[in-house]
């Protein structure tokens, strides 16, 4: 699949060298769930490894790699011991404007992602899941449908366990991948069997120049290396990726999906009706899919498809739909505390997701906003803050640009600086019949290890009221 006007390859100047010989040197940077996994397939694939990670590293993952005999470092990076590589693997939170990738790249040396060097050693089906929002909704109830189908499935990439590590010690027949921009933006012959593109809206542009289109591109590398016998599942309502899709040859089965029936879409919901065209026919009631809101249609009508297009049987994928838990962190409903509801959705790192989640809320909402702005343009939430919210609790670091574009709406404002503080001020302003809603349009590095602990804090906190 090439873009009409240049080939999506475009970063074929950081390209690898191809399936490594035995005895060359690959240099892991980054020493967590993927580079650890990375560092042991490396070693079983008889490459002469190292992993160098500028943090601490884990308990865990130094165990793994002593177990595996494979030489580390932590809290910095010697330079002769890493650009001596033929080969570097590069963890996905690692940018390349890192002073040691780029004198990689400056010295020609490949960057690859864990995903991209996993793909060399083996043969199994890849159902590949991307999009700014729902990619851990989606991936995960992809997995709940094959599971139940009694398929031979692993989950990699943004959650579960290493890829890497799965084809080195657990090898799988499908394995169910959700993929980020950064993960990527480092992939080069890797090939999705079944390409999912959920959305794109404004994310990560601090990381990308605060250039869209930069952004953009890394999301549609999903495409590249698709063939005719492979499936493309996107959404057909969303306008970049329609804008984008002119710009290539695409090779796979399309198979476009909406909330209604659009001129073109296989997937969608009809007179109360959850409705698959291709390749296969199936529908079934709306009310029993287990996800609520317009963003989990999107999220079960694509999971729904890739299913059927791996072949799996239609009371399996009904009765899945139907019981599948939800994903922690996303809109996760803690309790009920003096007739008001808490709901964790830390896993909101942008602005679209926000809007989605004020979109589902039937209650007066007190809203929690605020971490490490990636560039966030807030201007599509006003509407919906002003129609749902009660008030505002900023929680950050700094939240200056909250009061900028929040403060004179006129809602109550709170701002908070820790997790404790503002669970306190939630509970002050908050009426019998609201909902406290963690939805916070930002990363969590501020003041939180990484989405996963603000969570948690806001889960104990709340529980203990």
């Amino acid at each position: 699949m090439n873009k009409k006007e240049n080939n999506i390859n475009s970063k074929t100047a950081h390209a690898p060298l191809h399936t490594g010989v035995a005895g060359h040197r690959l240099v892991v940077l980054g020493a967590g769930e993927s580079g650890a996994g990375a560092a042991v397939l490396a070693k079983k694939e008889g490459f002469d490894v190292f992993v160098s990670d500028m943090s601490k590293i884990a308990s865990r993952y130094k165990e793994l790699l002593d177990a595996h005999h494979i030489a580390w470092e932590e809290g910095h990076h010697t330079e002769e011991l890493i650009v001596n590589a033929d080969e570097i693997v590069k963890s996905p939170g690692i940018p390349d404007t890192a002073p040691m990738v780029a004198r990689a790249i400056s010295l020609g040396i490949p960057v690859i992602s864990e995903i991209e060097f996993a793909g060399r050693y083996t043969k199994s089906k890849m159902v590949c899941i991307t999009g700014s929002n729902g990619k851990t909704t989606t991936t995960s109830l992809i997995y709940h449908i094959f599971k139940a189908a009694g398929y031979d499935v692993g989950l990699a990439g943004n959650i579960g366990r290493s890829l890497a590590l799965q084809v080195a010690e657990e090898p799988h027949e499908y394995y169910v991948i959700e993929l980020s921009s950064f993960q990527l933006d480092n992939m080069y012959d890797f090939r999705a069997n079944i390409a999912v593109l959920l959305n794109i809206t404004p994310d990560h542009l601090d990381r990308y120049g605060f250039e869209m289109q930069n952004y953009v591109d890394a999301k549609m590398r999903i495409l590249q290396n698709q063939t005719e016998s492979d499936a493309f599942i996107y959404w057909n309502d969303d306008p970049i990726i329609k804008r984008e899709l002119e710009k290539y040859d695409i090779r796979a089965i399309q198979y476009p999906f909406s909330e209604l029936k659009e001129k073109g879409s296989i997937g969608y919901i009809e007179e109360g009706r959850y409705v698959i065209e291709k390749p296969e026919p199936f529908n079934m009631e709306q009310e029993r899919l287990s996800l609520t809101g317009r963003h989990n249609i999107y999220n079960s009508l694509a999971a729904g498809i890739a299913s059927r297009v791996a072949g799996i049987k239609n009371d399996v994928i009904r009765q899945s739909l139907s019981d599948f838990p939800g994903v922690e962190h996303r809109l996760e409903k803690v309790c009920s505390v003096r007739g008001v509801s808490y709901v964790n959705d830390s896993k909101a790192t942008n602005v679209d997701a926000c809007w989605y989640a004020l979109d589902s809320m039937k209650t007066p909402v007190v809203l929690i906003l605020g971490g490490k702005d990636k560039g966030n343009d807030y201007d599509p939430i006003k509407p919906l803050v002003s129609q749902k919210c009660r008030a505002l609790v900023y929680l950050g670091a700094d939240n200056a640009k909250l009061h900028q574009n929040f403060d004179a709406m006129g809602l109550p404002v709170r701002d908070t600086h820790s997790m404790k503080e503002c669970v306190e001020a939630c509970y002050e302003l908050a009426q019998a019949g609201d909902t406290v809603l963690l939805s916070p349009c930002c990363a969590s590095f501020d003041l939180f290890k990484n989405m996963e602990d603000r969570g948690e804090q806001f889960k104990e906190l709340v529980r203990n009221l």
